[in-house]
């Protein structure tokens, strides 16, 4: 049986530090906030001290194994789909009825559970965009992309969203987020429906002359770089093939370094490839440049060091939170996700529920803890993203493309009031009645 690690409270400090300066620094020091050196400072002056003391603590071998097998694989892969997708280019322009833009949606819907929500976005938003700009009336449009394609989508695979990959490291198999199937189908049909209502009556609205203008700037859809679909699908096939279940010489302890990190082997292979067969000038066309896969790699260089201790903490104290239903995984988990980094906030909530096992309980336990929990934690982690600007990466990406090209979006405070609370909320209540129920 592990032994527990019962560390101060005062260590969990750098980790709170951290989550609040990604929550609060965009907002109040936006254009310091923007550069990657600084994100890297914050990272080194909250991660350091904290390394040194788990170090110290004799806790050394605990940072090794969230860096070595928690970050490098998780930088890795979110690294391969950002390039391979970056060169695919979509352009042009359909007409913007409203059953063109939910198709468009519910492409982008099913697309995010295996080009990831970050690949799925970037790749429908400027044409949706583009579809839409004859129309007058788009700020839902955005918004229902928001929700439906850079975060909810993605609950199908470990390549959907960061806290599902990162909770597939923690030992559940790649095909087990299937089981989530009926949860993600009822959310995209409700997402896709009230859109569809929402869209139809906006149209209606539309004058005459814009949507004869709409129609005669109709442009087919043409897609450039498609070879890096080949190379998505290599993505897709290294997650799900190349891991200790499939290879056990893997997960041995002894094993050598090339074996154990094969995966991430064959991902930086196909970066390679990605970079040298797609032409350059479609990366031009995407505006593609490093600084995002950068400023990630950075920031959960922070979040992953200083998460350490609150971890090895949450685990050993996980008894006395109050917190051990299932709908209570998935609000706790979903709040928090609404307002800090979901990756971070679904392992934290792993860390409490491994702390609540019963060794000799009957129940099916995936990835260390009951499955029932594991499911409402990625469940809340994936949805409750969409609740902010900041819930997740690809959120605030689509606000501002969105925003570079003349679509008006709502404020922060204006988005949950107009959107989250009068959408999703309601859809999230009857996902917990359903699944979850008390």
């Amino acid at each position: 049986m592990e032994t527990l690690v019962n560390l101060p409270l005062w260590t969990l400090i750098p980790f709170v530090l951290m989550l609040m300066t990604i929550a609060i620094a965009p907002l109040i020091a936006e254009s310091w906030w923007e550069k990657n050196s600084n994100k890297l400072i914050v990272s080194l002056i909250l991660g350091v001290p904290t390394a040194i003391y788990l170090i110290v603590a004799g806790l050394g071998h605990q940072l090794e194994h969230q860096m070595l097998y928690d970050y490098v694989p998780f930088i890795i892969l979110l690294a391969a789909l950002f390039v391979v997708t970056g060169g695919i280019h979509m352009q042009g322009n359909l007409v913007a009825r409203p059953s063109t833009n939910t198709a468009i949606l519910a492409i982008g819907y099913v697309l995010a559970s295996f080009t990831g929500t970050t690949g799925a976005a970037m790749l429908l938003i400027r044409p949706l965009l583009e579809t839409n700009k004859e129309r007058k009336y788009t700020t839902h449009t955005v918004l229902f992309f928001i929700a439906a394609v850079a975060n909810c989508g993605g609950l199908l695979t470990p390549l959907g969203d960061p806290p599902l990959f990162l909770l597939y490291l923690r030992g559940a198999e790649f095909t087990w987020f299937l089981k989530m199937f009926p949860a993600w189908l009822l959310v995209g049909i409700l997402l896709l429906t009230i859109y569809y209502i929402l869209d139809s009556h906006w149209f209606k609205q539309e004058s005459l002359s814009r949507l004869k203008s709409d129609v005669m700037n109709r442009q087919p859809i043409r897609i450039k770089g498609c070879i890096n679909f080949v190379f998505l699908l290599g993505i897709i096939l290294s997650v799900a093939f190349i891991n200790p279940s499939y290879i056990p010489a893997m997960g041995e302890e002894h094993a050598p370094a090339l074996l154990k990190y094969l995966r991430e082997i064959a991902l930086v292979a196909l970066i390679a490839f990605s970079l040298i067969f797609t032409h350059r000038k479609i990366r031009v066309d995407n505006h593609f440049t490093w600084n995002p896969i950068i400023e990630v790699a950075v920031v959960f260089l922070g979040i992953f060091v200083t998460m350490t201790p609150a971890m090895l903490y949450l685990k050993a104290h996980a008894a006395g939170f109050g917190i051990s239903q299932p709908w209570q995984f998935f609000y706790a988990s979903g709040l928090l996700s609404s307002f800090l980094d979901n990756a971070p906030t679904a392992l934290a909530f792993h860390g409490v529920a491994s702390g609540l096992v019963d060794s000799g309980a009957a129940v099916a336990e995936v990835a260390g803890i009951p499955e029932i929990l594991l499911e409402a934690i990625s469940m809340g982690a994936v949805m409750f993203g969409a609740m902010t600007y900041i819930g997740n990466g690809p959120n605030f990406m689509v606000k501002a493309i969105a925003e570079e090209n003349g679509f008006r979006m709502p404020s922060f405070f204006g988005y949950m009031w107009k959107f989250s609370f009068r959408v999703l909320i309601p859809i999230y209540i009857l996902v917990q009645l359903v699944f979850f129920f008390f």
